[in-house]
């Protein structure tokens, strides 16, 4: 067994997680798509792009894309994250990637129907956090501005019980956004708001083995085992609060 496979199975006997079927409830549910653009998920497409084919990328668009064509079916509402930056404005400590322009920020061809769909609300963002990124600020005239949240407003608009979300990676932009989404869901922002479903197939990290970051010539800190990485966000997705799903069902 490989150091990654016998990290997996430690994590999984010390960090156990419980994955179960999720029921949608008879009340209102939305859809989240966390950043599944081609910067990050298209083979080849960008500096964060998977460099070859990866099984848990690929599972996660197939599912992303079937679950999203069962809302639009019922005309439920879909909200879709995409990763845009300005060219020349990284964000640290990542490489240029997703810069308005190329291509790169923009979602994955499976889900590009969604770009003209009546159901999906687009917000495009700068940074690793969606539901930061989902904030807009009005300068006013001798203040500091008024500042609304389009994920809040789209949420209570809707008077959604439950969130269900899929997206790119587990333990960054997923985890960022759901726990971020918990915590203001607490503090009473969104009053019909129950559970946050992570449907765990519709969700992927990228790989990169130790291996990989020594044969690259990168500091040993870059290393990004999948499937550790994937659980460790699982985990504390779960810590938080989330609720984990392997499937949804009475779509």
């Amino acid at each position: 067994m490989s150091k990654a496979a016998q990290l997996v199975q430690l994590l999984r006997e010390e960090m156990p997680i419980s994955l179960a079927p999720y029921r949608l409830p008879k009340a209102e549910v939305g859809l989240v798509i966390v950043d599944i653009v081609n910067g990050f998920a298209t083979v080849g497409a960008g500096n964060l792009a998977p460099r070859a084919p990866n099984d848990q990328v690929t599972r996660m668009i197939e599912v992303a894309n079937r679950l999203a064509r069962r809302f639009t079916e019922r005309r439920w509402p879909i909200l879709a994250f995409l990763d845009t930056h300005e060219p020349g404005k990284p964000e640290p400590p990542y490489p240029p990637h997703c810069e308005r322009g190329t291509g790169e920020e923009n979602f994955v061809p499976a889900l590009e129907w969604l770009s003209d769909d009546p159901h999906a609300t687009l917000i495009r963002k700068d940074c690793i956090n969606d539901y930061v990124g989902a904030a807009e600020w009005t300068p006013a005239r001798g203040q500091h501005g008024v500042t609304h949240n389009r994920c809040v407003d789209w949420i209570n608009g809707h008077r959604l019980h439950t969130v269900i979300a899929v997206g790119i990676c587990t333990e960054i932009c997923v985890a960022d956004f759901c726990g971020t989404l918990l915590s203001a869901r607490n503090h009473g922002l969104m009053p019909t708001l129950k559970d946050v479903v992570v449907l765990e197939p519709g969700c992927a990290t990228y790989d990169l083995p130790m291996e990989t970051v020594r044969a690259l010539g990168l500091p040993e800190t870059a290393a990004h085992p999948q499937a550790a990485a994937h659980h460790i966000g699982l985990y504390t997705l779960a810590a938080r609060g989330a609720v984990l799903a392997t499937e949804i069902e009475g779509l």
